[in-house]
Parts: structure tokens; sequence; C-alpha cells
């Protein structure tokens, strides 16, 4: 059997996960990851390419017997990376341009879930910052009036364009941060205000080529700061799997009335989905309702999830490419499940202090059922310095949640450096959810 290497783009947690997987491949010789970062240096070999450059891309690809490239994060797959790769010759694993509009664009994506009739929550879409805040001043005629609403930029925002508004006061200050000011950016170029849905939030990740869907475990993120889900948005502080707060008949429920439709309207609108859908769901009691969609692995739920996976990912992967994920059996999962525990920098998700030395990941790394993902690190003079608010995600199996839960916590314990910090709750809210069973 004729082994060939494989590429994979971004710099995060979700790709080392990806890497340290692809490398277990029975048809994998090497894998490279451009940029990467410490840990993706350790078990692949990082290149010095940036994602942005398409032309660099795909001549290191070319020139290094590259079988299939795997784009990781969504500003990548938004810019077209995987077409220009398509377009070279090469083989590439993710949704086009024209499909990663789902994830790069909230107003789009509303815009197809109302067409489709896929559950969501009501919304209303803005040009400039003006128009939306009379719409709240009009709804509500006290600054501190409950509004329970949201409001979203519509591009990316790395998961902080999405501000929830308990009074006036909140929602008119989110609207000037991100349709006035322009803190985040083009992203805000175009706003969402949304109800607020109520209910435990899940995410639950499908492989599709287009026309079959592979449905995964489902898993639960930790978007808030701190502790009991309070605190500023983050890009993500820990996520568990499975989530037990999603039975087989509500799984089952998601499949047949937002991950097929979904999938089918794209088709219809000439955007053929093929890669990891993503959706964000809030189970509320009318049913699941999406909040959002990606259009890739989520970080950091891809490292509980791969943890788990013991089926080839590479030969998933080369199917969806081929368009005979058909031809694909289940996929096989460890059945216990899996935490991961981000540890961030001091100040994350606000400024935040960079270049400290990090101790401990070797130690915590040869720990049974434990695999610390690096996400913002570097090596430095032969250090592993923190680069990045979201530094590493320690992750760890165990025969119940409460036991990976101990695994994961006890390998936090081993890892040191200046200012660092976690959450303390990941995965209370399964143990919560199997009490009540």
């Amino acid at each position: 059997m004729s082994k060939y290497n494989v590429l994979i783009v971004g710099t995060g947690g979700r790709e080392h996960a990806l890497a340290w997987k692809v490398k277990q491949s029975q048809h994998v010789q090497n894998v490279f990851v451009a940029p990467g970062n410490a840990g993706t240096g350790v078990d692949a070999t990082n290149v010095d390419i940036d994602p942005a450059d398409h032309d660099a891309v795909i001549q290191f690809a070319k020139e290094n017997n590259v079988g299939l490239v795997i784009v990781g994060p969504e500003a990548p797959l938004v810019a077209g990376l995987v077409d220009a790769l398509t377009d070279a010759g090469l083989r590439a694993f993710g949704p086009s341009k024209a499909a990663s509009e789902l994830e790069g664009s909230k107003v789009f994506c509303k815009n197809l879930l109302r067409s489709a009739d896929i559950p969501t929550a009501d919304y209303r879409t803005f040009r400039n910052a003006d128009d939306a805040s009379r719409y709240i001043k009009d709804r509500f005629s006290e600054p501190t009036d409950p509004v329970n609403v949201v409001v979203k930029a519509d591009g990316l925002a790395a998961g902080k364009g999405v501000v929830v508004c308990d009074t006036r006061s909140e929602a008119l200050e989110a609207i000037d941060r991100i349709a006035a000011r322009k803190e985040f950016g083009a992203a805000g170029k175009e706003l969402i205000i949304e109800e607020r849905l109520t209910g435990p939030e899940v995410s639950v990740l499908a492989i599709t080529d287009g026309e079959t869907i592979v449905t995964l475990p489902p898993a639960q993120d930790h978007k808030p700061a701190n502790d009991g889900d309070t605190g500023p948005n983050t890009g993500g502080m820990g996520a568990y799997c499975p989530a037990p707060v999603l039975d087989e008949e509500t799984l089952a429920k998601v499949e047949s009335s937002i991950l097929v439709p979904v999938v089918h309207a794209m088709k219809r609108s000439r955007r053929p989905f093929k890669g990891v859908l993503y959706a964000g769901l809030m189970l509320t009691p009318a049913g699941p309702k999406v909040l959002e969609f990606n259009v890739r692995f989520g970080d950091p739920e891809c490292q509980p999830l791969l943890m788990r996976l013991k089926t080839d990912l590479v030969e998933v992967m080369q199917a969806v490419v081929d368009g005979k994920l058909e031809e694909t059996g289940p996929l096989e999962f460890d059945p216990r499940p899996a935490i991961c525990v981000v540890m961030a920098s001091e100040g994350y998700p606000a400024d935040y202090e960079k270049g400290h030395a990090i101790t401990g990941i070797e130690t915590a790394d040869q720990m049974e059922d434990v695999k610390v993902f690096h996400a913002g690190t570097q090596r430095v003079d032969g250090e592993v310095v923190n680069t990045g608010g979201r530094v590493l995600g320690v992750t760890a199996m165990g025969d119940s949640i409460s036991a990976a839960k101990l695994q994961a916590y006890k390998a936090v314990r081993k890892i040191r450096w200046q200012g660092a910090w976690c959450r303390k709750d990941i995965s209370d809210k399964a143990l919560v959810t199997a009490d009540k069973a």
C-alpha cells in the first residue's frame, strides 16, 4: 500500500488534534502543519506558511507528495482556500468558499434557515448602527427594561461577535461596539438582533459529502469565560463528549429537522456542502433550534471527539472528497467519555501577556488516557511559551464523565506558567444531567 503525505492548515488545538489523529492512519507517511504550534511540531512537522497565501500552500503541497490537504479554521475556508487547492488539481477536505458562507455570514445563514423552515430564533437584520438602535429604542422605552435579545456581528469574529443582552442599555452598547466602533472590523458591516432562546446548548457535528450525512456523537462546549457560565464569551473554555443532555430520540430529530434540510438547502442554492457541518443548538421547550452553523470541527469540541474516534479519519475524509461517504461503514468510537479543559493566558478573552515559559506538559502527556493539545504555543530557544489566549487543551478519557474530569484536572495541575488559568467546572453540566436521569 503506497502512503502519501497530509498537510493540515491552521495553528490551533483543533489542528493539533487533527495532526495527532491523522498520523495514526495506515495511509499516511508524513503529516505537515502550516504554520502549526509547539505541539504540532512534536507530533508532526511544522511548515512556515501563511494560510492566507494560497499560492504558497499549493506550491508546498505539489512539491511534497501531499495526497490530502485538510483546512482546519474557518477563515481560510471562507477565503476560498479549498477552491484554490481543487482548481490546482489537489485533493482538499473542507467546504468551498460559497458553502463556507454558512459560517462566514450569519445573515446568509439565518435567511437560509428561514427559507428551509429550519427551527431557529426569530431575528431582524440591519446594515447600520442607527437603524438597529432605533429598533431597540422603539421596542423598549426604559434603559433598564429587560430585553432578552442577542446581538450578532454578521461576519467572522473569532467566536466573540455575539453579545447576549439583558437590558436595553446592554443591547445599545453591543450595537455600538459591533456596527459603530467596528470592534470586530468588517464582521460588523451587518448585524443581527434575534430573540434570546433558553435551554441547554449542545453541539452536533456531522461529516457530509453533500449527499450522505454521518452524525458524530454530540458534544457540549463552554463559551463563557468563568465558572457557572458567567463572564464574557470566549472561543471555548472546554468541552466534553458525548453530551447526555441529547438523547437518541432528540438526536434523530436534529438529523431529520436540521441537518438533512440544511444539506438539501445548500444543494438547492448551488452551494453543495462537503466537509464538517457543525450545528450549535439550543434545546428549547419547543424542541431543538439552531443558534449558528460552523463549517469545520469545533475547537475545543474536536479534541474530545477525536480522542474517542477509532475509525481511520483519513479514510473518511477521502470518501468525502470522492463523494463516496455512503460506502463507509459506521464510525467507531471508544465508549468512554472524553473531556477537554482549556488552559488560558491571564486576561483572556481581553488583553493578555505572551512569552511565558510553560512547564509540565510532558509530565501531563505521560499520564494514562491523557493528551495535551497545543493551541496558542510556540517553541522559543528550546522552551514552549504561550503565544495566544487559549493556550492548551488538556484532554482525558475515563470510564465515566466524573472519572474523565478527575483525570483531566489532575493533568491540568501538573502544568504551570505565569498567569495560567482555567474553568474548574468543565463537564459539570453532564453530571447534573446524569443525576436528573
